[in-house]
């Protein structure tokens, strides 16, 4: 799909949870595509059935726009698109930047969503970029880059009536995702996961020195849907929104 698979070593983050009485964890595996789903029963076989119906809408549509794939700008809906590309479509223009910037949280959302039919609960966590429904109090750890002084320090604690909730992260210092900034971590919080996706992106992309930290704060409330935005780089943190930091 364009993004290079992760390794374990990169997504060292998922063996920091806690499955609590009655959860199961388990991770989907497919091509590129790597989740970590956490639901109230084994959904494995369920979870893989709706990866590979994003896959094949996702492939499909590519194989006959292929620029939809290649692009870092903003393409108008197509009405004649699957789903998941016309979630995609919208999110990235909202956001002001290419599709498959959308891409893990539209993934994300669509598999938590489909997940709904045999769990209540679920998280899906898709290379940093979260689908979130829950009933109970969370709290999401936001992982820095490796020599951020912020690393393993900040959460953001979220109540049952903000879910379901899309919580995206972009970084120029974890994992291989495209950031054309520095940030070590640009988080952004969103009712739908794919704009949650391409905003962090867009952000991320204007974050090139701590002093870029006000700027894209200032742009964050003018992308319609987005509800809170954190920024950390080097030594520098910034917020805007509904964001209640929590102690790690």
């Amino acid at each position: 799909m364009g993004v290079a698979p992760y390794s374990d070593t990169d997504r060292f983050y998922r063996l920091t949870h806690k499955r609590p009485k009655g959860w199961r964890s388990f991770r989907v595996n497919y091509r590129e595509t790597d989740l970590w789903v956490r639901a109230k029963a084994d959904l494995e076989r369920e979870a893989m059935e709706a990866v590979l119906s994003c896959r094949l809408q996702l492939e499909r549509y590519i194989g006959s726009h292929e620029f939809f794939l290649r692009t870092l700008s903003p393409l108008p809906d197509d009405p004649m698109a699957p789903p998941i590309v016309r979630r995609m479509l919208e999110a990235a223009l909202t956001a002001g930047v290419g599709p498959m910037a959308a891409v893990a949280g539209a993934v994300a959302e669509a598999v938590g969503v489909f997940l709904e039919k045999f769990s209540d609960s679920v998280i899906v966590e898709n290379g940093g970029d979260c689908y979130i429904n829950m009933h109970e109090e969370t709290t999401v750890d936001i992982f820095a880059g490796p020599k951020s002084p912020f690393r393993g320090k900040i959460a953001i604690r979220f109540g049952p009536e903000r879910f379901p909730l899309g919580v995206c992260t972009s970084s120029a210092t974890v994992g291989p995702s495209l950031s054309l900034g520095n940030a070590d971590a640009v988080t952004v919080i969103s009712p739908n996961a794919a704009l949650a996706d391409a905003a962090a992106t867009r952000l991320g992309n204007i974050v090139k020195t701590r002093s870029d930290i006000d700027k894209a704060l200032a742009l964050a409330p003018s992308i319609a849907g987005v509800q809170g935005v954190l920024i950390m780089i080097r030594d520098k943190i910034g917020i805007w929104g509904n964001v209640e930091l929590a102690p790690v």
